[in-house]
């Protein structure tokens, strides 16, 4: 009588069966009997019926994670008879009425402007082999995100990237939400988490307060961690987006900048507005940040000289960028990787540098990058100049001038001006390109001596004031007239028989 009152009520086989916990088949049935007039049938006992006290006990005890075909095992060695496959679907159903009083019901998080900011942390690209750590802050009202490229992922560089989310939303907001790092939390108390000391000063300097989730709980910040999906799914090269591998960390950096234009312009399905514009009207519920960012954990400061790119950090020297001539750094020591880390200040906040292998003392750390426009100076390699017009004139005929220049020098080569005054005629005189070649190839060979180049010219054929002689000009008798010897010159068309004999 259920399963057809469940059958008036939906309409529907399957659904009556859900309501009753049986087959569609079975109210089919149960139906096409009433329809035929035929008294409802009984349902039958099952095997398995006796044993649902010990399932339904199993999927309680663990929580709905029991496997069917362990909780078969068990009911063998009870003494069930049945099929593993009636057990299966015994212990399914059970599953299905626990979930019912046992499923986590989500309310809605009504959000106020100004009060929350969310981040996480995500697997950026790997550059120069080494994996770079995505910050992806998420601002809870007005949906917008904002995503920072970390080199690693210590409190020193965590706090500097937070301060730059902070200057690009325009403020801070009341609370900080985040994970149970050990840059946040250092371990819990009877559930109770206890703070790292270096958060507590970073918050109170920007007048928020820094919360943790539940540990293992990442739907208390679901937002970010969405936030976090759609940012490695547009920035990490995969073989499914096809982007290129980046060549430098400054592209990762754009990438970034590039997706927080491009996510936070378009319309939010939820909001139906753009995060950008709500942004706008949420500025001024947020707090206002200091001028100068918290530079507690950066490290010790350093002046870089006015004429040198250079830092002195435990005995030893560091290269910096040469735009921070003049200007504060602050260098720190990076005990995990053994490197040394130096950040600066700029309008968006602090920003990492530049970052050394360990050096030792008297062995400076530099990095090429950071001297531009600089040509390393190597002993006995002279910078070729002219300072006359007698000199410009002779360089002016080629490379192969410079070169001979160079090496007539090195060996003490006398009478060089007139030798160069000569040069200068004899390119006037056969052209440029084959009197640098020919001074090219005394310079290779050795051969500075007064006429070697006149030589050199003349065995190339180059000399004007020789005459040589040659198959079309040559005065000698030829052999010409040879060739006809040993044949016969008479036409014999033009004779008689006779004539012939």
């Amino acid at each position: 009588m259920d399963i057809l009152n469940a059958y008036d009520l939906t309409g529907s086989y399957r659904a009556a069966a859900q309501l009753c916990g049986c087959s569609h088949h079975t109210v089919k049935r149960a139906v096409a009997d009433r329809a035929a007039g035929l008294a409802p049938a009984v349902r039958r006992a099952r095997l398995i019926d006796d044993f649902l006290p010990h399932i339904e006990g199993w999927v309680q005890d663990t929580n709905g994670k029991i496997r069917a075909d362990k909780a078969h095992e068990k009911l063998v060695a009870l003494g069930y008879s049945g099929t593993e496959r009636t057990t299966r679907r015994a212990v399914a159903e059970v599953k299905a009425q626990w979930r019912l009083g046992n499923t986590r019901v989500h309310r809605p998080w009504i959000t106020e402007p100004g009060l929350w900011l969310q981040y996480d942390f995500g697997d950026g690209p790997v550059v120069d082999g080494r994996k770079v750590v995505l910050l992806v802050a998420w601002l809870a009202w007005c949906r917008y995100r904002v995503v920072i490229a970390l080199r690693d992922r210590t409190a020193p560089s965590v706090f500097a990237g937070l301060d730059r989310v902070f200057r690009i939303i325009g403020g801070a907001p009341t609370y900080v939400l985040t994970d149970n790092e050990k840059t946040v939390t250092t371990g819990h108390i009877a559930g109770v988490p206890v703070r790292n000391r270096d958060a507590v000063s970073f918050s109170r300097f920007y007048g928020t307060t820094v919360l943790t989730c539940e540990p293992a709980d990442p739907a208390t910040k679901g937002g970010v961690e969405n936030a976090v999906k759609l940012a490695k799914a547009d920035i990490v090269p995969t073989d499914t987006n096809l982007l290129d591998a980046y060549e430098s960390f400054a592209d990762v950096v754009a990438a970034c900048e590039q997706f927080m234009i491009e996510v936070n312009d378009r319309e939010h399905r939820t909001t139906g507005r753009r995060p950008v514009e709500m942004l706008a009207a949420e500025r001024p519920r947020l707090h206002p940040i200091p001028d100068m960012p918290h530079t507690a954990g950066l490290g010790v400061t350093r002046q870089v000289p006015k004429n040198t790119p250079m830092i002195a950090f435990e005995h030893c020297q560091y290269s910096v960028p040469a735009t921070l001539l003049g200007q504060s750094v602050w260098v720190r020591h990076h005990p995990g990787t053994d490197e040394v880390i130096v950040c600066a200040l700029d309008g968006g906040g602090p920003v990492e540098v530049a970052r050394h292998a360990r050096a030792t003392r008297g062995t400076p750390a530099i990095d090429d990058t950071h001297f531009p426009g600089h040509q390393p100076k190597t002993p006995g390699d002279y910078r070729i100049r002219a300072r006359n017009a007698e000199e410009e004139t002779f360089l002016a005929i080629g490379a192969g001038a410079g070169l001979w220049l160079k090496e007539a020098a090195a060996v003490g080569t006398e009478r060089m001006r007139e030798k160069m005054r000569h040069a200068t005629s004899l390119a006037a005189l056969h052209g440029a390109p084959d009197v640098d070649w020919a001074l090219g190839n005394a310079a290779v060979h050795g051969r500075f001596a007064t006429g070697d180049l006149d030589s050199i010219l003349a065995a190339k054929g180059l000399d004007q004031t020789r005459h040589h002689a040659s198959e079309t000009t040559s005065l000698a008798q030829g052999t010409k007239s040879w060739n006809m010897l040993g044949t016969n010159t008479i036409n014999h068309g033009n004779l008689t028989d006779e004539e012939e004999r």
